[in-house]
């Protein structure tokens, strides 16, 4: 296995590529080695901030011309699919972003095309490794919820897109919408914990426009065992933005808000935050070092990527 540190190859460099650059280049195993975007003087300028490294604006001619290790693909969704089968055909290392593809058919090309190229393949699914969510689910391995009664997702964003993620396809219905963007978190971690889900009904709300996304979603979706989730979404609407995620158990609750905040309460007391140490965990990046090592990690492959697709296109389909 080749020595530290490892050379990334960044294909996109919108604000969360930006993220996971200053992610790579803050962990000392890790070296940002070249950069591609299609906007040519982003990719220069990114190229200049990171001393000078080769860039590109088309990201073939990086994968033939620089010697990499892993490539981390943060381009639009519909982009994934073609993009991801030329990393893996070169036989990179890949780390993608989520969603896995635009459609169920390319991401199951995908998860194929990567158990064939026998690589290591990732997701960016950042929830399940944040210390908050690390805690919940020692909590709930402890037993702190007893039987589980029910789980409830709540996503409402008074302006979609955000106001740091202003671009067309976030905001699009071919392949943005905040059931895509966020609800694809929320849907992992319940499959990381709980198993398989599925849907049981939906409603979807759609603006005049037929290219923008989603405005609403009310739906039922269940785990293997019968047990309910309820699923409530909402943007362009007055108030704050509010994002929760909460279990009812047959002794307690618990639950998060704004992605970080911990709350919970026994049956009978009241729903309090939660304080709590950070337990030792690993970040997705370091992970991901462990996995270049050879050495054991816990990542989320392209099978767990397809396993969530699977959810999202049922989900944001309306004639399913």
């Amino acid at each position: 296995m080749t020595t530290t540190p490892f050379r990334v190859g960044v294909i996109g460099l919108g604000a969360i590529g930006e993220r996971l650059i200053q992610g790579f280049t803050r962990n000392g195993e890790l070296r940002v080695a070249a950069v591609a975007d299609v906007r040519e003087d982003l990719a220069m300028q990114k190229a200049q901030e990171l001393g000078g490294i080769p860039w590109f604006t088309d990201y073939k001619t990086m994968l033939q011309d620089v010697d990499l290790d892993l490539v981390y693909i943060a381009v639009p969704p519909k982009y994934h699919h073609r993009i991801a089968l030329d990393v893996l055909a070169a036989g990179k290392h890949l780390f993608c972003e989520k969603p896995l593809a635009n459609s169920l058919q390319e991401a199951k090309e995908m998860m194929e095309a990567a158990l064939q190229a026998g690589v290591i393949t990732a997701i960016n699914f950042p929830l399940p490794y944040a210390p908050s969510t690390v805690k919940m689910r020692r909590l709930i391995a402890d037993g702190y919820l007893g039987t589980l009664r029910r789980l409830e997702i709540q996503t409402h964003f008074p302006q979609w897109p955000r106001g740091w993620q202003q671009n067309d396809w976030v905001g699009g219905r071919e392949q943005g919408g905040f059931v895509m963007e966020t609800g694809a978190h929320w849907i992992h971690f319940i499959q990381t914990l709980f198993g398989p889900v599925q849907v049981i009904s939906k409603t979807l709300e759609f603006p005049a426009d037929e290219t923008l996304a989603e405005t609403g979603i009310l739906a039922k979706l269940e785990l293997a065992d019968g047990t309910p989730i309820l699923y409530d979404g909402l943007s362009q609407i007055a108030g704050t933005e509010r994002v929760a995620f909460t279990l009812y158990g047959a002794d307690g609750t618990l639950g998060m808000t704004e992605w970080s905040r911990l709350h919970g309460g026994r049956v009978g007391e009241a729903v309090e935050p939660l304080l709590f140490e950070d337990e030792p965990h690993k970040t997705v990046i370091e992970n991901l070092v462990l996995a270049l090592k050879g050495e054991p990690s816990e990542l989320y492959d392209f099978r767990s990527g397809y396993e969530v697709q699977q959810i999202l296109e049922s989900l944001r389909n309306p004639e399913e």
